[in-house]
């Protein structure tokens, strides 16, 4: 098991089977309707990538570029667990987490059934992380627990694969990583948040982010100490809602820290990343981030994980292109 400390990776420990079979498809009126729902994000230059002062440069922020974009549609919230049972039900889809048998899950939120489901061993730069056998979709924080309770939350567990399957059956996929930024960002330009620069502007907390020392003691002074609904806080300016905190979503790009920085019309009109890689990006943040050691539910901020790795804080929204005209 290795990893840093945003997203754990199964390390290798883990053979990759291939992916689970979609069975039923949706239906092309479930599908239309689906579409309907999204924002419409409309064509624009942004300036993309960050230089804070408090930045990670080695995560590849910056530089700070400008990036035009077609219009595209995405989702106005993660996908919840609710909307991913009906694709399971659907299709017989499982994930990978369910195949593997086990997940991570943040220490502090292991229920009291599955501690002794807790694998040996430990992530050596994040070692609140536990490999739980048991822990999937269904099961978030391991056997004893269940979607169900939190129906309205984004479901985690998922894996690359698994995000890219439930999109494909929904008639959508997943957002690139310059048009998961450009929606996070609301239409403000080069603001550390998509409401603006401050944290706590009025004192009142706008994202799902870790309250108290890290890890020792969440206070949940945002009202959340794990996942929240999907909905909590208000959206941004383009009606998208929490893209800083609550979990890490994954996009479609492989990883690379430095493919973008060459100035290429491949990376200024719409960019999809590098052809090829071994990590895919994931951008956000989580409910664990903290600024005393990862402030990565800024805006620009970045990491990555390998597609088939699964863990308690990982989800994601899905994009897709405008429908031709009638």
């Amino acid at each position: 098991m290795s990893g840093a400390c945003c997203a754990p990776t199964s390390g290798g420990d883990r053979e990759i089977p291939e992916p689970s079979a979609v069975g039923l498809q949706l239906s092309d009126r479930d599908r239309a309707q689906g579409l309907r729902a999204m924002l419409r994000i409309p064509a624009g230059t942004y300036l993309m990538g960050g230089d804070d002062a408090d930045a990670f440069p080695e995560d590849g922020e910056g530089p700070v570029r400008a990036v035009r974009l077609s219009p595209f549609l995405i989702d106005a919230t993660a996908v919840t667990n609710r909307q991913f049972a009906t694709f399971v039900r659907s299709s017989g889809y499982r994930t990978d987490a369910e195949r593997y048998g086990w997940s991570f899950v943040f220490y502090a939120l292991v229920h009291p059934d599955a501690r002794h489901l807790v694998r040996d061993g430990t992530v050596a730069q994040a070692p609140w992380w536990l490999a739980v056998d048991g822990a999937c979709w269904r099961a978030p924080y391991g056997p004893g627990s269940s979607w169900t309770d939190l129906s309205n939350h984004p479901v985690v567990h998922v894996s690359w694969r698994d995000a890219s399957a439930y999109a494909a059956w929904a008639g959508k996929r997943l957002p690139t990583e310059a048009e998961w930024e450009m929606a996070a960002r609301g239409g403000l330009e080069r603001a550390r948040y998509p409401w603006g620069d401050e944290l706590l502007p009025r004192g009142q907390h706008r994202c799902n982010i870790w309250q108290g020392k890290f890890p020792q003691v969440n206070t949940g002074e945002d009202g959340h100490l794990g996942t929240a609904p999907v909905k909590s806080y208000r959206p941004n300016n383009l009606g998208v809602y929490n893209t800083s905190g609550n979990v890490w979503e994954w996009c479609s790009d492989w990883w690379s820290t430095t493919w973008h920085a060459a100035d290429r019309p491949e990376t200024r009109q719409d960019p999809a990343g590098p052809p090829t890689g071994e990590a895919k990006v994931i951008r956000g943040g989580s409910y664990l981030c903290h600024a005393s050691y990862c402030n990565r539910y800024r805006v620009a901020a970045r990491t990555s994980n390998t597609p088939d790795s699964s863990t308690g804080h990982m989800g994601f929204r899905c994009a897709a292109d405008l429908p031709p005209p009638r």
